[in-house]
């Protein structure tokens, strides 16, 4: 999807990158912002089943 939006002229508030690295959540997050300025962040977890951990 990064890419998709990247050759769209989309530009990152906050570039796809890895948070939590190795921890319950681990996820790829990014930021940007729709038409209107409304930021949208977009996630990906590497499992669901530690999403709600702490």
């Amino acid at each position: 999807m990064a890419d998709r939006l990247t050759a769209a002229g989309v530009a990152f508030v906050l570039p796809p990158q890895l948070r939590f690295a190795g921890q319950p959540g681990e996820q790829w997050t990014m930021f940007f912002l729709d038409p209107f300025g409304n930021p949208i962040e977009v996630k990906g977890f590497a499992s669901l089943a530690g999403v709600f951990q702490s």
